[in-house]
């Protein structure tokens, strides 16, 4: 198992050495999370600024700017009032000929000044006492949704930056130590799981067709178990030569093809450790 981190970055800590026994999921390496940690709390602040906004489009507006209103409402209302008193006595003056038709015409214009700025209010309250329009909340809702998809994004990237083992096994190979920098998808630390090895072995020209998938063979080498087997899994199509490259029916015994076997039995064997395959009896 070759182990490389999903994204590129600066390797923290390795917390394993050649040799080293590992479990399923334990932490392997780390890789720098700086960029990272600030991603997720930025993300984090989007979700809460968007969830707010639909809070506020549903409640309408705030209580402290609907009471400003109201009393900007009640301050032109009380306006209004005045101006239609001031009117009245204006227009009782020009029909005794006190003042001039200018003068009523003028208290004309703030009475009516006074009318609209009461109806802009009343419409300004309205407004902010009414939840928002259903276009206005879907298009919130989607922003929550587009702020949770990039939170989600960040944790990943986050919890990207430690590598776990995906399966037990014995560490064989650290490619990387603290400090460098390692590729997306450059293999960082290789595992040997347990009870994978295969063998790898070659079969004369004169015997490919005494072997056959499925077929089971004793397994011999020095240093090795009594008792390991093989069972071929695959057995090459195609053959190949063993030098010197030249095939005649007096070579043909150097016409060989590949196969694979599984091993069993395999305590104390090495990758690589040279072995014998013969047919049971």
């Amino acid at each position: 198992l070759y182990i490389a981190a999903a994204a590129s970055g600066r390797i923290s800590t390795v917390l394993v050495r050649e040799g080293d026994t590992v479990a399923t999921g334990a932490t392997l390496f780390r890789l720098d999370d700086s960029a990272q940690t600030a991603n997720l709390r930025a993300a984090e602040a989007q979700v809460a600024v968007a969830r707010a906004n639909l809070a506020n489009l549903q409640t309408g507006g705030r209580a402290e700017e609907i009471e400003v209103i109201r009393a900007s409402l009640d301050q032109a209302v009380a306006d209004q009032h005045l101006s239609e008193t001031t009117l009245e006595r204006t227009r009782r003056l020009f029909t005794s000929g006190t003042i001039s038709q200018a003068r009523v015409d003028a208290d004309q214009s703030k009475l009516d000044s006074a009318n609209a700025r009461v109806a802009q209010l009343q419409a300004q309250l309205q407004v902010a006492e009414l939840p928002a329009r259903d276009a206005q909340k879907i298009a919130a809702e989607a922003s929550i949704a587009a702020a949770e998809a990039q939170l989600e994004g960040a944790r990943t990237a986050l919890s990207d930056r430690v590598v776990d083992a995906p399966g037990s096994g014995t560490v064989d190979k650290v490619f990387f130590t603290a400090g460098e920098v390692a590729g997306a998808g450059a293999p960082v630390i290789a595992i040997l799981p347990p009870d994978s090895l295969k063998a790898l072995f070659f079969v004369p020209e004169s015997d490919r067709t005494l072997v056959t998938i499925g077929a089971v063979f004793d397994v011999s080498c020095h240093g090795c178990p009594e008792g390991m087997e093989a069972r071929v899994t695959r057995l090459a199509s195609s053959p190949q030569f063993t030098p010197p490259i030249i095939y005649s029916r007096d070579e043909s015994s150097r016409l060989v093809f590949q196969a694979e076997a599984d091993l069993t039995g395999t305590g104390g064997v090495l990758p690589g450790q040279p072995v014998q395959l013969s047919p049971k009896p």
